[in-house]
């Protein structure tokens, strides 16, 4: 029952604090609400069964998430020409990226080569318009964004964990509220997949398949890897790595952003409150998958909910469920002095939302970064 427990916690923490932000990346890449909530429900599903799996498989704790910071790449990214098909385009460049890094290992090695100040502050950067619409909502729309942020800043008080699942309470009650005499449920609770055929361009690979890999091998599947072995266990990266892009690649049709492994979550399933035996705690991960299945189940009632939202208060639970996400990224990024110059560079040009010749602020952020990077080390 113990790692029963965990597992729901663990299920409610890692989707119900970022389930806004996935929806609003896949409707910034062209999505419709059938598309989003298969979007969400395919996500959902493919990261419980990868937990499932590769927990029971290897018997360790591996708690297995959706790609939070990829999908806020996505949020602030511009609309593939293609369309949505092209967004499934480049999430299956993404998956594939991945595969390869966990297979061949000089691309798993310039990943992790990438340095961390530059990818952490893509990361701030990507978040920083993000993380400023609650505030643009509070004077807008006040009686709908101030208990949202209120509550989200009381309860991170009291437990942080819980801190954006209480926000989405109160996010809801809002919806209710506001809503009148009109009738928000949904008009179907089941959820169904929606099959998109993706068309790839090289400027959807580079700009959005790119930067999701990117952003999603630093600032998820390596760290996971970490936070295992700081609890004694021994994953195999290569083999995690490419489990998790070879689940990208299945769900990415049915509009997954991108399946990778968790660290938060893997730090709660693998701790002696799991379970005292640490040979049974994986046991907590499968849980927290056979949850996270339940979950994507029901994501067209949750989508279908989010849609009687004003865009604000969507934007302010998106916002407010990142800003511990972007203060992180921002202190990561500047806490090297020698590396600081080519990190803020890289965030400023990240955050301006530039688009160049087709290619992204993230891409040219980090390029521009890595340039000033590789400059400033030569000559000192």
């Amino acid at each position: 029952m113990q790692t029963v427990s965990t597992g729901l916690v663990v299920a409610i923490v890692g989707f119900f604090s970022s389930f806004p932000i996935v929806l609003q990346g896949l409707s910034a890449m062209g999505a419709s609400g059938p598309e989003a909530a298969s979007g969400l429900m395919s996500a959902a599903i493919a990261m419980g069964l990868a937990a499932i799996v590769l927990s029971f498989w290897y018997r360790q704790p591996i708690s297995v998430a959706w790609s939070t910071p990829g999908a806020a790449v996505l949020a602030v990214s511009a609309t593939p020409v293609e369309g949505f098909s092209g967004a499934i385009g480049a999430f299956l460049c993404a998956g594939a990226l991945t595969v390869l890094a966990g297979l061949w290992r000089p691309l798993g090695r310039l990943a992790a080569a990438i340095p961390t100040t530059l990818a952490q502050a893509m990361l701030g950067g990507v978040l920083l318009p993000l993380c400023i619409v609650p505030f643009k909502a509070a004077v807008e729309v006040p009686w709908q964004a101030l208990p949202v942020i209120l509550t989200w800043f009381i309860a991170g008080r009291l437990n942080k964990l819980f801190a954006v699942p209480a926000a989405v309470v109160a996010a809801g009650l809002v919806v209710v509220l506001c809503a009148g005499d009109a009738s928000v449920r949904p008009e179907q609770y089941l959820a169904a997949p929606v099959w998109t055929m993706p068309s790839l361009s090289l400027a959807s690979a580079i700009g959005i398949g790119i930067p999701l890999f990117i952003v999603t091998m630093a600032t998820q599947n390596i760290p996971g890897v970490a936070v295992m072995r700081s609890f004694g266990y021994t994953p195999n990266p290569g083999k995690l790595f490419s489990s998790v892009g070879g689940a990208s690649l299945l769900s990415a049709p049915f509009g997954a952003p991108a399946t990778c492994l968790a660290a938060i979550t893997a730090a709660m399933c693998s701790n002696e409150d799991s379970h005292p035996d640490r040979d049974q705690r994986y046991w907590s991960a499968i849980m927290a998958g056979v949850f996270y299945c339940v979950f994507g189940v029901f994501a067209v009632a949750i989508t279908g909910f989010a849609a009687h939202a004003d865009p604000l208060l969507m934007g302010t639970l998106t916002g407010v469920a990142l800003i511990g996400v972007m203060a992180n990224a921002t202190f990561a990024a500047l806490e090297v002095p020698a590396e600081r110059e080519a990190a803020i560079l890289t965030f400023a040009i990240t955050a301006s939302g530039i688009t160049v010749f087709g290619l992204g602020a993230a891409v040219w952020g980090l390029l521009a970064g890595g340039i000033a990077y590789l400059v400033t080390n030569r000559v000192r």
